[in-house]
């Protein structure tokens, strides 16, 4: 073989350095190309308190790792020689159109995983086309996250509370400020047993010990964005100094019922979804109460451990009442595959939370764009790959539920 020198313009072609990018927020969310990413940037900027929060779940955190699992088992089922050029992900939900077949879910205690908080969620879900859910647990009021997002869909979510003129004083502020949907959620009796927090010592303000400071201490922006800005407080409610369990089991009420369900439906002007739905029973309940919606969810798994996983609870509850009402689902998505197979399987919509705040943790409200940018190139390309070109042609045919965890079957009772 005769060998010779490589010539300059040769080789030119072929050897093209990437443009360095000065910026280091916008190369670092370059960089994230799945949400598992966003995860990794979040736990290197964030203290482990918030971190564990929003990552953590309930007991030894069963619920949440079985709901992902089950978005991992399964199989989708393609199909070929279809024209795929031009792909619509967008439908109506809950009355009036969305861009994507997801929103923003309700998380509490936003400000304190990045002091953006709820105006950054607002901000993007505006700029996505998809509605934006404050909490009421949120750190940013009503009326800023309305103003953040003037003309865009919002939801509240509502937790009732053992005073009832409060809660309802707070529906009646989110009615006034244009709203368009309550999310009733009703998995919350009592607090769950989130046993990062309770080790980590995770209070508002956080409570700082020799641990907390030494994990700090790597992550001074978080630090210096925390005590530089307007002090964490619940914008919609009173301030409160104590751990988030004790001002969980201070403010929820274990006697609520499906009268106050009832109660509050004639309360709010506009849509009203149940969040909080594990059973086909519950569903078929709420669903005769006249409901506009539901979401299966076990709270992302952070109420009862070993709770029921949405995502395997979705084929019955459509074919139940799926003609009755928007299935709406969360707990466990963290891809825009998951998001498909959810629709595909029934669901009108569904609601991602930590991914949003994983992108939160990581950049901030361009960080947020970041994490619903992956999941509409992962739900655009995915549906490609299916030869699907709308949301109105997926079918349960397209997507087979492997079976990892199945029930036993039931022994004769004992007489």
């Amino acid at each position: 073989m005769k060998r010779q020198f490589p010539k300059v313009h040769d080789l030119a072609p072929l050897m093209k350095f990437k443009k360095p990018e000065i910026n280091g927020k916008k190369r670092r969310l370059d960089s994230a190309l799945t949400i598992e990413d966003l995860r990794k940037i979040a736990k290197r900027r964030t203290p482990r308190p918030a971190f564990d929060y929003t990552d953590g779940s309930a007991e030894a955190e069963i619920s949440i790792s079985r709901a992902r699992e089950a978005f991992t088992d399964i199989q989708f089922n393609p199909a070929i020689l279809r024209d795929v050029s031009t792909v619509n992900t967008g439908w109506d939900v809950l009355g009036a159109p969305v861009a994507l077949p997801f929103g923003i879910a309700p998380t509490g205690f936003t400000r304190m995983m990045q002091t953006e908080g709820e105006i950054a969620g607002a901000h993007a879900a505006a700029k996505a086309g998809i509605p934006f859910s404050l909490s009421t647990m949120g750190t940013a009021s009503i009326e800023d996250v309305k103003a953040a997002n003037p003309n865009g869909r919002n939801w509240f979510q509502l937790y009732m509370w053992k005073e009832r003129e409060r809660s309802m004083a707070l529906v009646d502020r989110a009615a006034a400020a244009g709203y368009d949907t309550l999310l009733v959620t009703v998995d919350v009796p009592v607090a769950g047993a989130r046993l990062r927090d309770k080790r980590n010592g995770m209070s508002i303000p956080p409570a700082l010990t020799p641990g907390t400071v030494i994990n700090a201490l790597p992550r001074p922006q978080w630090w210096i964005d925390f005590l530089t800005t307007e002090p964490l407080a619940f914008a919609s409610l009173d301030r409160w100094s104590g751990t988030v369990a004790e001002l969980l089991d201070t403010m929820f009420d274990p006697t609520v019922t499906f009268e106050d369900l009832a109660w509050i439906r004639d309360q709010w002007p506009g849509k009203i979804v149940v969040k909080g739905i594990q059973t086909v029973a519950d569903a078929k309940a709420v669903v005769d109460l006249g409901v506009d919606g539901i979401v299966l969810s076990n709270h992302g798994g952070r109420q009862l451990d070993r709770a029921p996983i949405p995502f395997h609870l979705l084929p019955e509850v459509a074919t139940e009442v799926g003609n009755d009402t928007e299935i709406v689902l969360d707990t466990g998505i963290m891809s825009g595959a998951d998001i498909v197979a959810s629709i595909a399987l029934g669901a009108r919509f569904t609601l991602i939370g930590r991914a949003y705040l994983y992108g939160l943790m990581a950049g901030g409200e361009a960080g947020v764009d970041r994490a619903i940018e992956i999941l509409r190139e992962q739900v655009e390309r995915t549906m490609r790959l299916l030869g699907v070109v709308s949301l109105e042609e997926l079918t349960p045919a397209h997507v087979t539920q492997l079976t990892r965890l199945a029930p036993r079957a039931r022994t004769a009772e004992r007489v």
